[in-house]
């Protein structure tokens, strides 16, 4: 038993790694994953408060209007899932009619699929008075390139769930690995993107390699061999504090969240900086 519920502490854990990466990234790269993947030309795309309350709060992952080329108006919405979830069915529905009752437009639902195996989760319901379905894209099946050509490094980690088309994955990782330093500005971003690398490695059980490919490239990209795994010595984590201190826009408890350490390291960072 305590077996069982350390396992579903360290699959939350995880699956709150995942989610934070994509909501840090996901306005980024929206726009890419809505032509790219998801095959929709907008030529307008309004965000769209993510709170649907009726009955009860649904909180969407992704909720924009979009008007596109041909001047059709709808509400998307993107979910993303690392794991088949048995009740997603049920869930998208909910969501579907909530998001049609307050917005009275289209709606067009897309279930992006991150884990290794195929999704074998119910994707219809088909009942004497509702007939429901949404599509799932997994990105396992889509060509990694698609990403690795972005010039964008929030788009680029994301060709390590993708499919690497019969390249060697330390090839495939080095390539990814290249691409986030040629389009990263600042050490600060490029340890981000790389932390963010390390927890989707996870997923595919590409550690291993990633750190092989992070090795083999280290005098190109002229980082600690072991800066995919350490989270920085005291000094570094404290320069990178002071950073976000100084842009004067987060709170203590955001910072610490970012720069993954204490409040109370935040603090004393404050107070050293400014005397107070």
């Amino acid at each position: 038993m305590k077996a069982d519920n350390k396992k579903r502490q360290s699959n939350r854990r995880q699956s709150a790694q995942y989610d934070k990466i994509f909501k840090e990234n996901i306005e980024a790269v929206i726009s890419s994953i809505v032509e790219n993947i998801l095959e929709i030309t907008a030529v307008s795309m309004e965000e769209l408060p993510d709170d649907i309350q009726h009955t009860k709060e649904r909180k969407p992952d992704v909720l924009k209007r979009i008007t596109d080329t041909k001047g059709d108006i709808f509400v998307l919405q993107i979910e993303f899932q690392v794991k088949d979830e048995p009740e997603m069915v049920y869930r998208m529905a909910e969501y579907f009619i909530m998001l049609e009752r307050k917005y009275h437009l289209p709606i067009k639902q897309f279930v992006i699929f991150l884990g290794t195996n195929k999704p074998l989760m119910t994707t219809q319901l088909d009942r004497e008075t509702l007939k429901f379905r949404f599509p799932i894209i997994a990105l396992s099946e889509l060509d990694y390139h698609i990403f690795l050509n972005s010039d964008k490094p929030e788009e680029i980690i994301l060709g390590i769930l993708a499919n690497f088309k019969g390249e060697e994955p330390e090839n495939a990782l080095k390539q990814i690995l290249v691409r986030v330093k040629e389009t990263t500005k600042g050490d600060f971003s490029l340890k981000r993107y790389f932390n963010q690398l390390r927890v989707l490695a996870q997923l595919r059980n590409l550690e291993i390699n990633l750190k092989n490919a992070m090795d083999s490239i280290a005098e190109y990209i002229k980082e600690e061999r072991d800066v995919l795994y350490l989270r920085g010595q005291e000094n570094e984590k404290a320069k990178f504090v002071t950073y976000l201190i100084r842009e004067d826009n987060k709170t203590f408890e955001q910072i610490a969240d970012i720069a993954d350490t204490t409040v109370d390291f935040v603090k004393a960072v404050y107070q050293k900086l400014t005397g107070k």
